[in-house]
C-alpha cells in the first residue's frame, strides 16, 4: 500500500509538473535561459537550445509520470526517476544558497516556489524515489504489458503535439496576471498593507526621455494595440506585411498602437530598417514582456485596462480580418475561460482517449483468456520439464517413510510416469529414501537447510549435508517457513545461493495470503518473493530453479483455486521471469501449482498452459493417491 501511495504521488507531482511546462514551453525556455545568464554561460548556448531543453524536460516529466501511474516499466522508470532525484537534490540546494534566479520555475507559473521551498520539496521526492526504486515490484499495474507501449507512445506524442501547438500559438492555460479579462490597472495596483501586486515590474519609459508612461497608457480609457517584442533582434520579423496593415488599420480607426520592447535605441532602428515600422516604441523591462506573453513578437487588445485578446506571431490579424471596427469584430473579443473550465477541457483532451485505450485493452484481455480456456485446454509446451513434487511436511516416521517410498517405487517401475517424480521428505528420511530410490524414476528432495554453510548452528542441516545424502532437490521458501519461522527474502536469498553453490536443484515457493488476494495483491506478492531472493541469479543459474506456486489460502484448507485463477497467475509469474531473464528462459522454466491439488482436478489443471505440474502435500502422503496426480500427465 505505502509504494503504491508513493507511486501516485511521485507520478502525480510529475504529471503536474510536466503538463505545465508542456502547455508553456517557452515559459520554461525563458527560465533555462535565466539560468544560463546567471550562471555565467548564456552566449555559449545554441538560441535552439533552451527552447529543445524545456520540451525535453516536459516531455520527459509527463511520461514519467504518466509511467508510475500505470505501472509501465517500472524497474526502469523508478531508475530514471530516482537519477532525476539524485541531480535535482543537490542543484536546488546549490540553488538555494547562492540564489542566482529567485523563483526555480519547477511549476512554471502555476505554483511558485522559492529555491528553498524547492529544496524541501525535493528532499521528499528523493525519499519518495528511493522507496520507488527498491520496491519498485510492488506497484500495480493499470494497464497490461502487453498493451503498455500504446499508453506509452500516446502519451509522448500527446506531450509533443501539445507542445509543438502552444509554441506556435500561446499556452491553453495563462497563470499569470495578463490572462484574457484581466485589468491590468487592478493587477498593478499596491494594497494600503502595503502588499506587493500581481504586476510590479511593468515600466513603460519613452525611449528618447526615459519618461514614466505607464499610467498614461494603461489608464487611458479606448481601444489600444500593444505589440510586445521582449527583443527585437531575435523578434519574426516574418510579420511584416501584417503589421503593417495593422498599423493602417489602427491609423483609419483612430487606435493607439505601440511597440513595448526590451531592446536598446540601436535595436529599435535596426528593427524599423528590416520591417519599415511607422508605430512608436516604448521600453520595457524584458522579463515583464516575456510574461506579459509568450510571443516575440506578440499582441495584445486593450479596452481600456482590460485585456480583450492576445495573439501570437504565427496568429496576427492582417487585412481579411481587420474589416471593422474592434467592437464589431467577433474574433478580436476573446472568450474568457476560467481555469476550471481550462483544466477539464486539457483533462478531457488526454484522458478521454486514453480511457477509450485502457477500455480496449481490457476487451482484448479478456477475448485472449476466453481463447486461451476454448482453443488450448492441452498443454502445448515441450520446452520445459512437468514436474510432480510431493512435500511430506513433518510425516511419517523412518519405518513408515521407507515404507511409502518402497511402495511408490514399486507403482512407478511397474507404469512408468510421463513427467519427473520428486519426494520431499524430512531431514532423518534422506540418506535412507535416497540410497533406496538412487535407481528408480524417482528424485529425493530436501523439506529446507539452513542459510549458514556450518558452524555453531544447533539444529541446523547445511545445503551440503544434505547434497552428501543423495538429495538432489530443495524446496525453499515455503509460506509455512515464512510464517512460522519469520524465513525473510534476505535469509531465503542466502539458503538459495547455499543450495545452487552445492549442487542442488530449488524448488522455490511463492504465494499470497487470503487477505493479499482479497486486495487483488497476488501479482505484486508473487513479483516481490521472486525478486527479493531469486531474480539475483544468473540465467545460467536459473536452470537449477523450479517455481511452485502456492496460494497460501488453499493451502490444508481444501479450497482450490480454479484453474482460470491459477493458469492467470501462473502465466504473470512466467512474465516476471522473462522481464528478468528473457522469454526463451521463460519458457524453459517449470512452474508447479503448490495448492490443493488432487486426482480429480490436476488434469484440469495440467491442462493448462502455463501449468506445469504440482507440489502435493497432503496427498502426497498415500502412493495411490500420489500416483493418481501423476497419473494427470498420461
Amino acid at each position: 500500500m505505502a509504494v503504491n501511495i508513493c507511486r501516485i504521488l511521485m507520478g502525480a507531482v510529475l504529471v503536474f509538473s510536466g503538463t505545465v511546462k508542456i502547455i508553456d514551453p517557452r515559459g520554461t525556455e525563458y527560465k533555462i535561459q535565466d539560468y544560463a545568464a546567471a550562471l555565467g554561460f548564456s552566449n555559449d548556448l545554441p538560441t535552439y537550445m533552451p527552447l529543445a531543453l524545456g520540451v525535453a524536460l516536459a516531455l520527459l516529466e509527463f511520461s514519467l509520470g504518466i509511467y508510475l501511474m500505470f505501472g509501465i516499466r517500472r524497474k526502469w522508470t523508478s531508475r530514471i526517476v530516482l537519477l532525476m532525484m539524485l541531480l535535482f537534490t543537490p542543484w536546488s540546494l546549490y540553488l538555494a544558497i547562492t540564489n542566482p534566479v529567485h523563483d526555480c520555475g519547477c511549476f512554471g507559473d502555476a505554483i511558485q516556489l522559492t529555491n528553498w521551498q524547492t529544496f524541501g520539496k525535493n528532499i521528499v521526492l528523493l525519499t519518495v524515489a528511493l522507496i520507488l526504486w527498491k520496491w519498485h515490484h510492488l506497484g500495480k499495474r493499470l494497464i497490461s504489458q502487453h498493451s503498455q507501449w500504446l499508453v506509452a507512445l500516446y502519451s509522448w506524442l500527446f506531450g509533443f503535439l501539445l507542445a509543438g501547438y502552444t509554441i506556435y500559438t500561446l499556452p491553453i492555460i495563462d497563470f499569470r496576471p495578463y490572462h484574457i479579462g484581466a485589468d491590468l490597472a487592478e493587477q498593478m495596483a499596491w494594497k494600503e498593507d502595503g502588499t506587493v501586486p500581481p504586476i510590479s515590474d511593468l515600466m513603460i519609459l519613452d525611449t528618447e526621455t526615459g519618461q514614466d508612461l505607464t499610467d498614461s497608457i494603461i489608464a487611458t480609457p479606448g481601444w489600444k494595440f500593444l505589440l510586445i517584442a521582449p527583443r527585437l533582434e531575435v523578434a519574426d520579423d516574418g510579420v511584416m506585411d501584417r503589421l503593417a496593415e495593422l498599423t493602417d488599420y489602427c491609423k483609419r480607426n483612430h487606435y493607439l498602437l505601440i511597440c513595448l520592447t526590451g531592446s536598446d535605441h540601436d535595436g529599435i532602428m535596426n528593427w524599423c530598417d528590416i520591417t519599415g515600422a511607422e508605430y512608436p516604441f516604448c521600453q520595457a523591462d524584458e522579463t515583464a514582456l516575456k510574461t506579459a506573453i509568450r510571443s516575440n513578437p506578440g499582441l495584445i487588445l486593450l479596452n481600456g485596462s482590460i485585456i480583450e485578446g492576445k495573439w501570437a506571431s504565427s496568429q496576427l490579424p492582417g487585412y481579411k480580418e481587420l474589416n471593422a471596427p474592434v467592437e464589431e469584430l467577433k474574433w478580436a473579443h476573446q472568450k474568457q475561460e476560467t481555469m476550471r473550465q481550462h483544466v477539464i477541457a486539457l483533462f478531457s483532451l488526454y484522458v478521454i482517449p486514453l480511457l477509450l485505450l485502457t477500455l480496449l485493452d481490457f476487451i482484448w484481455s479478456i477475448y485472449r483468456k476466453n481463447k486461451n480456456t476454448i482453443h488450448k485446454p492441452i498443454k502445448t509446451n515441450k520446452m520445459r520439464k512437468h514436474i510432480v513434487a510431493g512435500n511430506w511436511k513433518m510425516n511419517k516416521n523412518l519405518q513408515e517413510g521407507v515404507a511409502l517410498a518402497t511402495e511408490l517405487k514399486e507403482m512407478l517401475a511397474a507404469e512408468k510416469p510421463n513427467c519427473d517424480v520428486i519426494i520431499g521428505t524430512p531431514f532423518i528420511h534422506l540418506a535412507t529414501v535416497s540410497d533406496l530410490l538412487k535407481d528408480s524414476v524417482i528424485a529425493v528432495s530436501a523439506e529446507n537447510c539452513a542459510n549458514k554453510a556450518s558452524g555453531a548452528y544447533t539444529g541446523e542441516v547445511s545445503a551440503e549435508m544434505v547434497k552428501s545424502t543423495g538429495a538432489e532437490y530443495v524446496i525453499l521458501g515455503h509460506s509455512e517457513r515464512r510464517e512460522y519461522y519469520n524465513e525473510t527474502p534476505e535469509i531465503l536469498k542466502e539458503k538459495v545461493d547455499l543450495a545452487l553453490a552445492n549442487g542442488l536443484k530449488v524448488i522455490f515457493c511463492i504465494g499470497e495470503s487470503l487477505e493479499q488476494r482479497e486486495a487483488n495483491e497476488q501479482e505484486a506478492v508473487c513479483k516481490a518473493e521472486l525478486a527479493g531472493s531469486v531474480f539475483h541469479l544468473t540465467a545460467e543459474q536459473w536452470k537449477n530453479i523450479v517455481i511452485a506456486y502456492e496460494p497460501i489460502w488453499a493451502i490444508g484448507t481444501g479450497k482450490t483455486a480454479t484453474a482460470e485463477q491459477a493458469e492467470e497467475i501462473h502465466s504473470y509469474i512466467r512474465s516476471c521471469v522473462a522481464d528478468v531473464y528473457g522469454k526463451e528462459v521463460a519458457d524453459e522454466t517449470s512452474i508447479l501449482y503448490g495448492g490443493s491439488c488432487k486426482g480429480s482436478n490436476a488434469p484440469e489443471l495440467f491442462g493448462k498452459e502455463d501449468i506445469d505440474g504440482g507440489l502435493i502435500g497432503g496427498a502426497s502422503l498415500k502412493a495411490a493417491d500420489f500416483k493418481a496426480i501423476i497419473d494427470a500427465w498420461k
